[in-house]
């Protein structure tokens, strides 16, 4: 801060001034301004002690640093993702962060082979009657393991999640325990019929691993990979920070946000066919089960209560249900906020201005050059094709899911020279 005393300067033009004038006029002209020196050791110039300028202070203290909320969660034997957190259930805004935050983990998708078969035995049982022993032989079936072993799918996903909801138009729960059609104040209940045919094509859909957003009125085609692109996803009217928000304006006692994560890019059902083909090559007859599984795929916000903890806990609920007390419970007070849905596709599409790309490049009818980046499901079946045959063969029983094949060369030969 500098601070300029005037009396001093005064009092010099005044001592100049009584002197000869013009004498004192023609010095003040030919003198030399002063070094930068000789202007700090003036007495005119006054420097603070502290000489840290913060003008923040002049208007109060700096507002703290942003820093996000970390919210309270835990994660269920399924691998879903709970929380109780009291926060999330009043700000809109942080349970929107919460939800982005969450879809940054993609969930966890394998494909599981298992094999068994029963077998009939013959043991003696003895018994005590009227003092005597008798012996006599039955007859049991036992369950016998031939395999059983999982591949790691979901470590091929590819590129960022990206959030979508239902069209309007769909059946899905929006703040009630029924599903609802609609939006806002035109909401009404959904016909069975209209549950019924959107239930068959979601599971059409995820069997043949098409993108979430499109609708069953779509005339699907193998050269029209442009339908996975991510613009326009958001098929509600509301936005997933509005439904956030409706979510937490809500007073009821029992309450639940569901968030989804979706996978899609692969046709899930040929690649389960194909495994299953593998399988029977090695002319196993067992009884056979190869299935994909999901799981760490839900993420649910639930009331800050003593009963909404309660039944989160699977046994409590199972007593609750056998007295009939959480069924009526739950229509009296329960509300179940529309489930919000992040996707994590195998594959991607991204434009490209290459008229000449190779392999996956092809040409949609707006006459745009698209390219499908990504491992497609039949390279990833040739990876493994004859890692499941010598898995089988070799009655493998692994509860770790394999994530490598057992014919790629190990990391210790590939780094050496010539190999």
């Amino acid at each position: 801060m500098l601070i300029i005393d005037a009396d001093p300067v005064k009092s010099k033009q005044d001592s100049v001034g009584d002197g000869n004038p013009s004498l004192a006029s023609s010095s003040l002209q030919r003198q030399p301004p002063p070094t930068f020196e000789e202007s700090i050791a003036d007495h005119v110039l006054h420097f603070p002690q502290d000489d840290s300028l913060n003008l923040a202070q002049e208007g109060g203290e700096e507002p703290p640093a942003f820093a996000p909320y970390d919210a309270h969660y835990f994660t269920s034997r399924s691998g879903d993702t709970i929380s109780h957190d009291s926060h999330l259930n009043d700000d809109g805004e942080a349970l929107y962060r919460f939800l982005l935050s969450q879809a940054s983990t993609p969930p966890t998708i394998i494909l599981r082979c298992q094999g068994s078969h029963n077998e009939t035995h013959t043991r003696m049982v003895h018994s005590h009657r009227n003092g005597h022993t008798e012996m006599k032989t039955e007859q049991y079936t036992e369950r016998i393991t031939d395999f059983d072993f999982c591949i790691d799918v979901g470590q091929h996903f590819f590129g960022e999640p990206t959030h979508w909801s239902y069209a309007d138009s769909t059946p899905a729960y929006r703040g009630r325990m029924y599903q609802e059609v609609g939006i806002s104040e035109e909401k009404r209940k959904a016909q069975k019929s209209e549950r019924k045919a959107a239930k068959a094509w979601d599971i059409e859909r995820t069997r043949r691993g098409f993108p979430p957003w499109i609708g069953s009125d779509y005339a699907w085609r193998e050269d029209q990979p442009y339908v996975m692109q991510t613009n326009g996803v958001l098929r509600s009217s509301w936005t997933l920070r509005q439904w956030a928000d409706d979510y937490c304006a809500s007073r009821k006692y029992l309450k639940e946000f569901n968030y989804h994560k979706v996978a899609y890019g692969w046709n899930f059902e040929a690649v389960r066919v194909a495994a299953i083909s593998v399988v029977n090559s090695t002319h196993y007859r067992g009884d056979l089960t190869v299935q994909f599984e999901t799981s760490q795929n839900v993420v649910s916000v639930r009331s800050h209560n003593r009963l909404s903890r309660a039944l989160s806990n699977r046994w409590i609920k199972f007593l609750l249900f056998l007295t009939l007390i959480y069924p009526r419970v739950e229509q009296n007070t329960k509300q179940s906020a529309p489930d919000a849905h992040a996707e994590s596709p195998f594959r991607d599409v991204f434009e490209t201005v290459d008229a000449t790309a190779q392999g996956s490049s092809l040409t949609d009818p707006p006459g745009r050059r698209t390219k499908v980046v990504g491992m497609r499901e039949g390279e990833w079946f040739r990876q493994w094709e004859g890692t499941i045959r010598r898995a089988v063969q070799n009655r493998l029983q692994d509860r770790q899911p394999l994530t490598m094949p057992d014919d790629h060369p190990a990391h210790q030969a590939l780094v050496l020279d010539g190999y």
